[in-house]
């Protein structure tokens, strides 16, 4: 990256609401007037005065004079504001202090706050008190803050150009500020650049005056080729959250620094072909197909959330082949949906269903005819992964006999039962829960045949992908009274959002329980989801971790330290790690730590480096035959 010349480049920051995350002069009044019951309304009052000078609604004085009077602060409280400050420096800033130690000489912090806070917090960031200029109080002989310095230029209307004028930088001049001020600069032909700094708070009337929008000081540094204590900024990861995912996603993500765009439908191929092209993270629930031809455009992407627990709407093989990680929640939502299977059971057996319809056309149908317990009925569970296991000991808690059937080997859990054959289950169990993955073999799993094969009065429930059951046969044998009553909360053709109508064969039979695949939505289930997905990707983001990614490699690596990590993702064949390491040695690398894993079909080596390297080696990696991806991480 190349370096600015000393005295050519000059920096100009603010310090309330940019340097620190908050405006001093509210923290200030909250330590003066605690135990004041007044207190919550004064320093909302004090924030208003601030945005209507910081806005230029009213002069910068006016503004200063109303909020000393709202203040009852002594100098005594500047200690613990100081140490408050440091606690609430900008993240952005706190991360890349090398920068200011490295720029010292062409940093000044600018600002209408007071040098009796701002000296101490920024002396850390090596910005000498002779680089700040700012206001300073007056104190009466107690102590007590009782005016500031009149003839000081930043005490006044346009103090900020008076100040800058009076400086006279011979140079080019960069203004990062959150305020009308500090763009005033820049109106004022003071200033090369502003940069309107909204990591903290964005404020309308600069956004669009500004030469450019900073998120972050990363975005800044950027932008002029400076150094950086991150390889990217992050404002620049742009998220696209599909399928109403819930809010906690969205805030985790915004939160993380990503730029967050959220709908609350899923979308066609074409559409979301179009949309994906700047995306570097998706987000998708069970509706949205992601194929070959959408992710041909996804040039940026390098994530996939599936915000639930199937991947089959995901097309795995090409995500891989293009270095795309895909992270799904296998867990997150197995409480509900297990919850949601023994209240069915338990409604189906006693035929609640239909005799609450009666009841709702005025039908008053109290019998106890064909209406049962759970315990001691005979629970077949086709599935025994996460759901189907735990569906298994919170029945056998009820008293019920659990059979169970998969075609992988699973460890039978309390008195559980394994069937040699789907048959087998079929004919012995009560009640039947499907929970099978969206393995494409698996469509019509249950079909005519497998009715047949069902006990008479059987209780049939599918909560688990609506392609494996033939909605015909199952409507054919539950008007015959051959199933007692079904179940169903997924199905072959769904609506794309809550707009659409929903049509089935299902429709008006009174012993069929139908949902709209809320087997899984309950605000728990979605809360953890919208915690758990992101957090995955956030980490694989940040330091390449691709623990319980669904289709590339599983590495876990510690934070990383005092280097570079290089990622390089490859075509599993013969001799690309030998490539890379000679790589390594022609350019004399010093390796610090280095890992390798691989799956059938690529390998993903991730690679620690002393952070002194010649640059060039990155894209000597990159031209390595049958490289996939690479990034760099610090």
């Amino acid at each position: 990256m190349s370096k600015v010349k000393s005295k050519e480049v000059f920096f100009v920051f603010d310090f309330d609401s940019t340097l620190t995350q908050v405006e001093a002069f509210e923290e200030l009044a909250a330590i003066s007037l605690k135990g004041n019951k007044d207190k919550k309304k004064i320093i909302n009052e004090i924030g208003r005065i601030t945005d209507m000078g910081v806005d230029g609604d009213i002069t910068f004085t006016e503004s200063l004079e109303r909020r000393l009077k709202l203040l009852s602060a002594h100098k005594g409280d500047l200690d613990q504001l100081v140490k408050r400050l440091k606690r609430k420096v900008s993240k952005s800033i706190a991360r890349n202090k090398q920068f200011f130690k490295e720029y010292k000489d062409n940093i000044y912090v600018v600002s209408c706050g007071f040098k009796e806070f701002i000296d101490p917090i920024v002396q850390e960031y090596n910005i000498p008190s002779d680089r700040v200029y700012a206001n300073t109080f007056k104190y009466n002989r107690r102590g007590k803050i009782v005016g500031f310095d009149e003839d000081n230029d930043l005490a006044k209307p346009n103090g900020k150009i008076a100040q800058l004028e009076k400086m006279g930088l011979k140079g080019e001049v960069h203004v990062l500020g959150d305020g009308y001020s500090d763009f005033q600069i820049r109106e004022a032909g003071l200033a090369h650049k502003f940069y309107a700094y909204t990591e903290n708070v964005k404020r309308k009337n600069i956004l669009d005056r500004a030469d450019h929008i900073a998120p972050s000081l990363e975005e800044f540094l950027y932008v002029n080729k400076l150094p950086m204590a991150i390889s990217y900024p992050k404002n620049r990861i742009k998220v696209l959250l599909l399928e109403n995912i819930h809010s906690e996603a969205v805030e985790f993500m915004t939160k993380e620094g990503y730029t967050v765009e959220h709908a609350t439908t899923s979308l066609s191929e074409e559409e979301l072909a179009e949309r994906i092209k700047d995306v570097s993270i998706l987000g998708i629930r069970s509706k949205t197909q992601i194929t070959e031809d959408v992710l041909k455009n996804a040039n940026k992407l390098l994530a996939i959330g599936a915000f639930c627990i199937g991947t089959n709407q995901i097309d795995l093989k090409a995500c891989t082949k293009r270095g795309v990680a895909v992270f799904n929640a296998p867990f997150s939502n197995t409480r509900s949906v297990v919850e949601m299977v023994i209240g069915e059971m338990i409604i189906l057996m006693r035929r609640i269903y239909e005799k609450s319809n009666k009841l709702h056309q005025g039908v008053w149908d109290k019998s106890a005819t064909d209406s049962y317990e759970i315990r001691g009925k005979k629970l077949g569970i086709i599935g025994y992964g996460n759901i189907g296991a735990q569906i298994s000991v919170l029945a056998e808690a009820l008293g019920m006999q659990v059979l169970y059937y998969d075609v992988v080997e699973k460890l039978a859990l309390g008195n559980a039962y394994k069937c040699s054959s789907l048959r087998e289950l079929l004919k012995k169990s009560d009640v039947i829960t499907i929970h099978v993955d969206g393995n494409p073999e698996n469509k019509n799993l249950i079909g005519e045949k497998e009715f047949k094969a069902m006990k008479d009065e059987a209780v049939f429930l599918n909560l688990s992908r609506g392609f494996v059951v033939d909605i015909k046969a199952l409507k054919k044998h539950l008007e015959s009274g051959k199933i007692k009553g079904a179940g169903i909360d997924v199905f072959p053709e769904e609506p794309k959002s809550n707009n659409e109508m929903f049509e089935s064969e299902l429709l008006g039979l009174p012993n069929v329980i139908i949902s709209p695949h809320i087997g899984g939505s309950t605000n728990e289930a979605q809360r953890n989801i919208a915690n758990y997905v992101p957090s995955r990707i956030i980490d694989y983001i940040n330091t390449g971790n691709s623990h319980e990614s669904v289709n590339l490699p599983n590495l876990q690596l510690p934070q990383l330290g005092d280097a570079h990590r290089l990622l390089h993702i490859h075509h599993n064949v013969p001799g690309i790690v030998a490539r890379i390491n000679s790589v390594f040695a022609r350019f004399n690398i010093n390796v610090v730590g280095q890992h390798l894993k691989t799956n059938d079909e690529v390998g993903y080596m991730i690679t620690d480096i002393n952070t002194e390297y010649d640059e060039n080696v990155i894209s000597e990696l990159k031209r390595i035959d049958r490289t996939i991806r690479l990034r760099v991480l610090y």
